[in-house]
């Protein structure tokens, strides 16, 4: 099965487009989910059709899911609140009753994120088409399952669970209950369910496409959003174009005039870049399937989308390991590179990502780095404490 992500700027016809793609997708004879994040209908109100936590079966070969933040929330907490009874109970706390709860900031994420993970496992579907928040939240919500991952280990270490053979009988010598058994095993399971989804996220077949309005703010959301997906690994499949003007036949006049010079040069500059695929304006808010159709948006091509991060091995010449990080568009001043431990905490802008080091890495300490032709570089020098002799 194949992922297909569609982020952009808001307001760009981002949510049309996740639409005209699954539509095309599930046209050629492949199976096709498209998974809404919204928690209104925008993608009802394309397709013409009410879509809900229910999945709907539009086409024979498309179906859309928008997942239930609130129910999966509710849901989540009642089987929290059992797993916690004894600890509830030794605090005299009173239980939540599910239907006087609201999701907490998050929630939205979660349920999206499981309902990928639930499609990714399933076999019923070939491909699966996301119409994503806008970029900023979207960055978010992909870095959300290894960021969770992170805290977990931090706060509950998996080498602490040895202890969890005696927590029993430590329970019974105290004469109350011990809340720490099911405390590692939610962290437990929750650990599984992230490293699935993180899975999905880093699967080579997941591809990611941009939705941009051909425009100078345009232009400026797409080097942020491919900068903050770079720093994640991904880089944009495609550049879909919308709302692209038509050519007049001969030069352009009036107010139009100025729109369409502004068009011709950011389309430009993004072909150099990227697979930019224009998407005509239509003269109208595409409605139905109909129009839907009439949308030349490409077909999910196999491939993928991830941006390696290769180290290269300069021990013979300069004495140094380079760990090369693509990140396009990235400003040196807005750059910042801080090692703790096992992980290097890399700023570029206004995104931040906390990543392992590579095995050999952890041995060495860092002799500096810079930042050249879109690519950040990394130099370590091996440290004598940790790095293997030679004879």
């Amino acid at each position: 099965m194949r992922t297909l992500l569609l982020t952009g700027q808001s307001g760009t016809g981002r949510t049309t487009l996740a639409a005209a793609t699954a539509l095309a997708a599930a046209r050629e004879g492949t199976r096709t989910l498209l998974l809404g994040t919204d928690r209104t209908d925008t993608l009802g109100a394309a397709l013409g059709t009410p879509t809900g936590p229910a999945p709907v079966r539009i086409t024979p070969h498309l179906t859309v899911w928008r997942p239930d933040a609130t129910a999966a929330f509710r849901d989540d907490l009642a089987a929290l609140q059992d797993r916690a009874s004894a600890a509830l109970d030794l605090l005299g706390a009173a239980r939540l009753d599910p239907e006087e709860v609201t999701p907490l900031p998050g929630a939205e994420e979660l349920a999206v994120l499981r309902a990928l993970r639930d499609a990714a496992l399933s076999e019923a579907h070939d491909l699966v088409v996301v119409d994503l928040p806008p970029a900023p939240q979207a960055l978010a919500l992909l870095a959300l399952p290894e960021e969770l991952r992170r805290y977990l280990r931090r706060l509950l270490p998996p080498e602490r669970q040895a202890a969890r053979a005696l927590r029993p009988v430590l329970g019974r010598l105290a004469g109350v209950p011990m809340p720490a058994e099911w405390l590692y095993e939610t962290a437990a399971r929750w650990d599984v369910e992230l490293a699935a989804l993180t899975a999905v996220l880093a699967d080579r077949t997941t591809q990611v496409r941009l939705v941009a309005d051909p425009t100078p703010a345009g232009a400026d959301a797409v080097r942020t959003a491919t900068l903050g997906l770079a720093l994640h690994g991904h880089r944009p499949e495609a550049l879909l174009a919308n709302r692209v003007f038509p050519e007049p036949e001969g030069d352009a006049e009036g107010w139009l005039a100025g729109p369409l010079a502004q068009q011709r040069k950011v389309l430009a500059e993004w072909q150099e870049s990227y697979d930019v695929r224009p998407v005509p304006h239509l003269g109208r808010d595409p409605r139905g399937t109909d129009d839907l159709a009439a949308l030349p948006v490409p077909a999910a091509a196999p491939g993928s989308a991830r941006v390696a991060w290769p180290v290269t091995d300069r021990l013979a010449e300069d004495g140094v390991l380079v760990w090369h990080i693509p990140l396009p568009g990235a400003v040196r001043d807005d750059l910042d590179l801080i090692r703790r431990g096992d992980e290097l905490v890399v700023t570029a802008g206004q995104f931040r990502r906390i990543v392992p080091l590579p095995s050999a890495l952890r041995r060495c300490t860092v002799d500096g780095a810079g930042l050249s032709d879109g690519e950040l570089r990394v130099r370590f020098a091996p440290d004598p404490r940790l790095w293997p002799a030679t004879r």
